[in-house]
C-alpha cells in the first residue's frame, strides 16, 4: 500500500495490513500508523517504537509550556 501522495511515504508491508488498520482504527495518523506498524518484525520492535514515540509527544508537549 503506497499513500496518494506518492512514492513511499505512508508505505505499509503487506503482511502488516491488520495492525495498520487497527491503529488506524484508533485514530492515529497515516504515516505514523505505518510507521509502527512496519517498525521491527516483532511484537517488542512495534512495541519499543509505540513507546519511542510517546515520549517523543510527551517531551515535546513539555517543551512547549
Amino acid at each position: 500500500m503506497v499513500s496518494s501522495a506518492g512514492g513511499r511515504k505512508g508505505y505499509v508491508k503487506p503482511n502488516r495490513h491488520r495492525a495498520y488498520k487497527a491503529l488506524r482504527r484508533k485514530g492515529m495518523a497515516k504515516s505514523k500508523a505505518a510507521r509502527i506498524a512496519n517498525a521491527g518484525g516483532s511484537h517488542a520492535g512495534r512495541s519499543r517504537m509505540a513507546r519511542k514515540a510517546a515520549r517523543t509527544r510527551r517531551s515535546k508537549r513539555g517543551a512547549g509550556a
